[in-house]
C-alpha cells in the first residue's frame, strides 16, 4: 500500500494530488511539509468516533473500504482510484489493521499524513487492541520496536554511490559491447559475446530498477521518480507503471491467493496445496501439470521475460494509454536501432534484443522465484506483517557472487519485511531479524543457492501430484 511512489501512477507528491499545498520543489521545501505535516497531527482534535474491530472488520467490500493505521480509522473508498500505488492494494487491506504493512511501504510516511488527514473518520475504541485479537500482540510489538531500532541505526537511507555504481555497470557493459561489435565486426562469435554481455547489463538493470520502485535515493521525488522510468523504461524495455502496480501486490500480499499476481500463474503452472486440488476436484487440465516442473524448465523460464512479461507489459500500456511509459520503452528499441543497427540491420538487431532477453530469462526465473514457490502458499489468513512475510519467503546464503547474482535479493526476507531499505545494508539486519524469528518459533529459511534453484522444481512437482490425485479419485460433475 503506497500513498508515496515513482511511476505516473504512483504520483509525485507534491505536483499532483498535494492536499491544498505548494508543490514541493527542493528538499528544503520538502521538510517543510513534513513538519508541516507533523504539525498539523499535533494540534489539538475534536473528539473522534469510536470503532470496534468488529464494526471495522465489515467494511472490507471494493465499494466499502476502510482501514486502521496507528489505531486511527480511515475511510478510503473514495481515494482508492486517485492511489497512488493502485486501488488494488488498498482493497486487500480493506477492513484489517494496514500500520506494519503502511510504514513498509512508504519512504516518507510524514508527508503521507497529509492525504490521510481528510480520510480520517474516527479511531479504535480504548478498549480494543492495537491490532485484530487473531493476531500476536508481543511479536507485532516485537517487530515494531525492531523497526524503530533500525530507523535508529539509520539503516533507511540509501549510499548514493552503491547506486551509481550499478548504474556505471549497466552502462559500461552496454558501451563496451558496441565497441566490440564496432571493432571485431558482427560475426556469431562475437554477437554470443556480446549478447553475454548485454544480458548481464539486462539483469543488473533489472535489480536496479527494482531499487527505484522502493527507495527514495535523492530525497526528491520528482528525480527519484526519473531515474526509475529511465531505468524500467528505457534500459529495461518495460512499463514502470505496470511493474510497480504488480510488484506492490506482491509485496503487500505475498503468496497470498488472487492477492498476489506474482503466484497467480494459472492456467499455466499451479503452485502451492490449495491450487492444484481445485483445479484436479473441477477436472481442469490446460497442461498435464503433473509434469508442470520440466514444462517450467522447458518453457516458462526461457520465455518469461522475452514474452510473458514483455507481453504483459505492452497490454497494461495499452489498455491504460500510458503514452509516458510508451515513450520510455520505445526509446529502448530506438536505443538499439541506432546502436547495432549499423552493423545488425533492422530484422538483425530485432534477433539480438529478443536474443538478449532470452539468455536473461533464466537469470531472472530463477532469482525471482526460487524464493517464494518452495515456501508457504495460503489463502487470506489475516496475518500479522511479519509473520506473513517471513512464511512467505526464503533467504539463499550470502557471498559476493550470490549478492551480485541476484541484486542482493538473496536476503528476500530482509527485503519483504523492510522493502523501503537499501540493498546494501540488508546483511546488517539480517542477525536481528533471524533473532526476533527465533524468539516467536518462526522459521528463518536459508539455503545455498543450488538448493533454492532445486527446491522451485520440487515444489512445483509436488504441486503436480497433488493435483494428479485430486483429478484421480473425485469424479466428473
Amino acid at each position: 500500500m503506497t500513498f508515496e511512489g515513482k511511476p505516473e501512477s504512483q504520483l509525485y507528491l507534491g505536483e499532483k494530488y498535494q492536499a491544498k499545498e505548494k508543490p514541493i520543489a527542493n528538499g528544503k521545501a520538502r521538510l517543510s511539509a513534513r513538519q508541516k505535516a507533523k504539525e498539523k497531527c499535533d494540534l489539538p482534535r475534536k473528539s473522534l468516533n469510536t470503532y470496534t474491530w468488529q464494526e471495522i472488520q465489515r467494511h472490507n467490500q471494493e465499494t466499502d473500504q476502510w482501514l486502521v493505521i496507528n489505531r486511527k480509522v480511515y475511510d478510503v473508498t473514495a481515494w482508492a482510484d486517485r492511489h497512488p500505488g493502485g486501488r488494488e492494494v488498498l482493497n486487500h487491506y480493506a477492513g484489517e489493521d494496514a500500520t506494519d504493512v503502511f510504514r513498509a511501504m512508504h519512504p516518507d510516511p510524514d508527508i503521507v499524513q497529509l492525504y490521510l488527514k481528510p480520510l480520517l473518520i474516527g479511531e479504535l475504541a480504548p478498549e480494543e487492541p492495537n491490532q485484530e485479537r487473531n493476531k500476536n500482540s508481543q511479536l507485532v510489538e516485537d517487530f515494531q520496536e525492531l523497526r524503530r531500532t533500525l530507523e535508529t541505526m539509520n539503516l533507511f537511507s540509501a549510499n548514493l554511490g552503491f547506486f551509481f555504481l550499478h548504474l556505471a555497470q549497466v552502462l559500461i557493459l552496454e558501451a563496451l559491447a558496441w565497441v566490440i561489435v564496432w571493432h571485431f565486426g558482427s560475426g556469431w562469435l562475437v554477437t554470443m559475446f556480446i549478447s553475454c554481455l548485454l544480458t548481464v547489463a539486462q539483469a543488473q538493470s533489472l535489480f536496479l530498477q527494482h531499487d527505484m520502485a522502493h527507495l527514495s535515493i535523492f530525497k526528491k521525488s520528482k528525480w527519484d521518480h526519473l531515474m526509475q522510468i529511465f531505468v524500467t523504461g528505457h534500459l529495461k524495455g518495460l512499463s514502470a507503471k505496470w511493474w510497480n502496480m504488480e510488484h506492490f501486490q506482491h509485496h503487500v500480499k505475498t503468496n497470498i491467493y488472487l492477492k498476489d499476481p506474482d503466484i497467480n500463474l494459472e492456467p499455466f503452472l499451479v503452485i502451492g496445496d490449495l491450487q492444484p486440488v481445485k483445479y484436479g476436484k473441477n477436472k481442469i487440465k490446460y497442461i498435464n501439470y503433473e509434469k508442470q516442473h520440466l514444462y517450467f524448465c522447458m518453457v516458462g523460464v526461457p520465455l518469461l521475460m522475452p514474452v510473458y512479461v514483455n507481453l504483459k507489459s505492452i497490454l497494461a500500456m495499452y489498455r491504460t494509454r500510458a503514452w509516458k511509459d510508451i515513450a520510455w520503452v520505445s526509446s529502448f528499441y530506438i536505443r538499439y536501432f541506432i546502436t547495432f543497427g549499423p552493423f545488425y540491420g533492422i530484422f538483425g538487431t530485432m534477433v539480438l534484443i529478443y536474443l538478449v532477453k532470452f539468455l536473461e530469462s533464466p537469470w531472472i526465473a530463477y532469482v525471482t522465484q526460487m524464493s517464494h514457490i518452495p515456501m508457504k502458499v495460503s489463502k487470506e489468513e489475516n496475518q500479522d506483517w511479519f509473520s506473513t512475510q517471513v512464511l512467505a519467503t526464503c533467504n539463499v546464503e550470502e557471498s559476493f557472487f550470490n549478492d551480485w547474482f541476484t541484486g542482493h535479493l538473496n536476503f528476500q526476507i530482509e527485503h519483504h519485511l523492510f522493502p523501503t531499505m537499501p540493498r546494501h545494508n540488508y546483511h546488517k539486519v539480517a542477525p536481528l531479524v533471524k533473532s526476533l524469528c527465533a524468539k516467536h518459533g518462526l522459521p528463518y529459511v536459508n539455503k545455498p543457492m543450488l538448493k533454492a534453484f532445486g527446491d522451485t522444481l520440487r515444489a512445483l512437482k509436488k504441486s503436480g501430484a497433488l493435483w494428479k490425485e485430486a483429478y484421480r479419485i473425485h469424479p466428473q460433475t
